[in-house]
């Protein structure tokens, strides 16, 4: 194996782009075969980028709330195909807006806008999907009404509650739209298991693989571990510090843990993570998280007709949407095989499982808004490890 191309190239992207801190390790058969850093942890640049170094994992945590719902489905405890409103009683009654369109900049519905009734019900499968019409609206009246009357503490299962009275923007299994679906499943986790997200996912992926380095909150001692976060000025390829805008609309209160995009962690405890999903479910420990059918769940593309339209309008033309994750369709676009599936993040993170050749790819960076990075970055680093593995 040479990686030789793969490190000039993160090596590079400080000067290509302005990218100040990138991290990358690559898993194959629970071993690991390249692991590079570049860059500094502060905005000072004086201190280098290190093993213990925590990113803001964005997106990248639903994959593992998608590990969480999967597994409670191999228990027995939920079904693909059973209502929400079983476990959220909450979401029993819909509204539905008559118009919208996915353009930019995202204008969301809101109730005072012309809505009908939903025709159809959310199953946990429109939740993993993306297929349930639910909004990405962080910053919706209903949303900043349990801010407020709970003093900033709502939890999970609160907030959950005021998301199922925001407009859905398409009727329920007939669009794909990205969404807050995945952090009404936590709340469907923490319903389900009675235990809230974070303990459910400590004690039945995190413990079992050995790892420590995930949080959900990381004031105080934690703060100095997270690496300095950036973000794009729109409109240009210019990288400055981050002003919090953006990058705290996913922290909706201070109980909150958002099960599409709360987590922090270390890039050596999410490859522990993802290397397990390659290799079938069962981690280098020899712990088993998942089924090894269950795992194969994730290699499927479940978006077709409209809902594919939808899903490659983000730009990922090479895949279609599975289970809460991109799958690649198109074997003539990519160095990897077809199957191949993971997630990214808001600041850059990017994950990417092979359970066909047990291999795992894990990239994070910090910067928020800069969309060059799943264009160009992600695709890059995908296709420079194939190629150094002889493939």
């Amino acid at each position: 194996m040479d990686f030789n191309q793969l490190t000039e190239y993160i090596d590079s992207l400080r000067e290509e782009y302005g990218i100040h801190a990138a991290d990358c390790k690559i898993t194959k058969d629970h071993q690991t075969v390249y692991r590079h850093m570049a860059g500094y942890a502060d905005y000072e640049e004086k201190v280098p980028l290190s093993e213990k170094n925590l990113f803001r994992l964005f997106s990248a945590t639903k994959l593992i709330t998608m590990t969480a719902v999967l597994q409670l489905i191999e228990r027995g405890k939920l079904s693909f195909y059973d209502e929400v409103s079983k476990y959220l009683p909450e979401y029993d009654r819909l509204l539905v807006a008559d118009s919208f369109e996915m353009n930019f900049p995202m204008v969301w519905p809101t109730r005072e806008d012309k809505c009908h009734l939903s025709h159809n019900s959310i199953r946990i499968i429109d939740l993993m999907s993306m297929t349930a019409g639910l909004s990405y609206d962080t910053d919706s009246k209903e949303i900043m009404d349990i801010k407020k009357a709970s003093g900033n503490r709502a939890s999970t299962r609160e907030v959950a509650a005021q998301i199922a009275r925001m407009p859905l923007i398409y009727e329920p299994r007939t669009r794909w739209g990205y969404s807050l679906a995945h952090d009404v499943l936590a709340a469907v986790v923490e319903v389900v298991s009675g235990m809230r997200f974070f303990d459910y996912l400590n004690k039945n992926i995190f413990a079992p693989l050995e790892v420590k380095d995930f949080y959900f909150s990381w004031d105080g001692a934690l703060s100095d571990r997270v690496c300095a976060l950036y973000m794009g000025v729109f409109g240009t390829d210019d990288i400055v510090p981050d002003d919090g805008i953006r990058s705290g609309s996913f922290k909706l209160t201070d109980n909150y843990e958002s099960g599409g995009a709360g987590l922090v962690s270390t890039v050596n405890a999410y490859s522990v993570f993802i290397d397990a999903l390659s290799s079938g479910g069962v981690s280098t420990n020899g712990e088993r998280i998942l089924n090894e059918e269950t795992v194969n769940l994730f290699t499927r593309e479940y978006t077709q007709g409209q809902m594919r339209k939808d899903f490659q309008m983000t730009g990922k033309t090479e895949y279609g949407y599975g289970l809460g994750v991109r799958v690649l369709t198109d074997k003539e676009a990519s160095k990897s095989p077809l199957g191949e599936f993971g997630w990214d993040g808001a600041a850059g993170a990017y994950a990417l499982v092979d359970t066909v050749n047990h291999i795992s790819i894990f990239y994070a960076q910090h910067v928020m808004g800069f969309p060059r990075v799943y264009s160009e970055i992600h695709p890059r680093i995908r296709d420079l490890a194939y190629e150094a593995m002889g493939f």
